[in-house]
Order: C-alpha cells, then sequence, then structure tokens
C-alpha cells in the first residue's frame, strides 16, 4: 500500500492528519497497537518539523507484509548540523512556533527513539528527506 500526503509550511492547523491517517488505515490493518504507536509518534513529529520549519513538504507511507517505510521530504532551510539537531532540547524553532507550543527539540530524537531504523539527509537551503522504517 502506498500512501502519499501533501504538508504546507506554517499550517499548524492542520498538523497531524497525515499521521492521524495512518494510524487509522494501521488499525484496520490489525497491526499491533505497540508498533502502531511508535509508528504514529515518530510520524507526527516528522509532520509537525515540516509544518514548523519548512516551505512544503511531502509524506509517503508504504505498508508492506514486513515493515511500514516512511519518507519525508520538504523544501526548506535544511539542517547545517544533523548531529546537533538530534540532541535533546536543541531546537531551531522560532519563538513564533514555540509560543503555540512546538519547538521543543524533540522532533528528532522522538523520531530516531521510535524507529527501527532512521536516516536523515539534508542540504541547506535546499530542505531534509528522513526516511524510517518500523518492522510489523
Amino acid at each position: 500500500m502506498h500512501l502519499k500526503y501533501k504538508i504546507q509550511g506554517g499550517n499548524f492547523s492542520k498538523a497531524g492528519f497525515a499521521s492521524s491517517e495512518v494510524k487509522k488505515i494501521l488499525r484496520q490493518l490489525s497491526i499491533e497497537p505497540k508498533t502502531i504507536k511508535r509508528l504514529v509518534v515518530a510520524l507526527y513529529e516528522g509532520e509537525v518539523n515540516i509544518v514548523a520549519h519548512a516551505y512544503n513538504g511531502l509524506i509517503t507511507v508504504d505498508i508492506d507484509t514486513e515493515k511500514v517505510t516512511v519518507t519525508l521530504k520538504d523544501n526548506g532551510p535544511g539542517i547545517p548540523d544533523i548531529d546537533k539537531a538530534m540532541e535533546q532540547g536543541y531546537s531551531t524553532a522560532s519563538a513564533a512556533v514555540r509560543e503555540m507550543g512546538f519547538g521543543a527539540g524533540m522532533g528528532l530524537p522522538n523520531m530516531k527513539k521510535n524507529t527501527d531504523e532512521m536516516t536523515i539527509k539534508s542540504v541547506v537551503n535546499e530542505g531534509t528527506e528522513v526516511i524510517f522504517i518500523n518492522y510489523i
């Protein structure tokens, strides 16, 4: 199964739509609840990162009998220092984003914690691609 979700940067009212939809689908497929929870937490964090930091993005979710592969690709400022961005509490979120309750610097660390495999590729002034896999 192949799913696609377009994400608009700055649109916090729709942040979480893709992760909610994927959660419903995984439940319909009778995936183990613990697996669903981990995957949805990681997906939500990635979705919010796109909304908070990028101009726009695309999330693709591929579900097969062994795993779920999620690709989050955005057009945005990129991540200059991925190692630093992986540190809990490190954030480049704007003051406005922080005032809304986002940007605490837990997004990427929470994604890593809730995935079985994760890779990040980023080019400054172009964008970021995060791919993660959760085995089912």
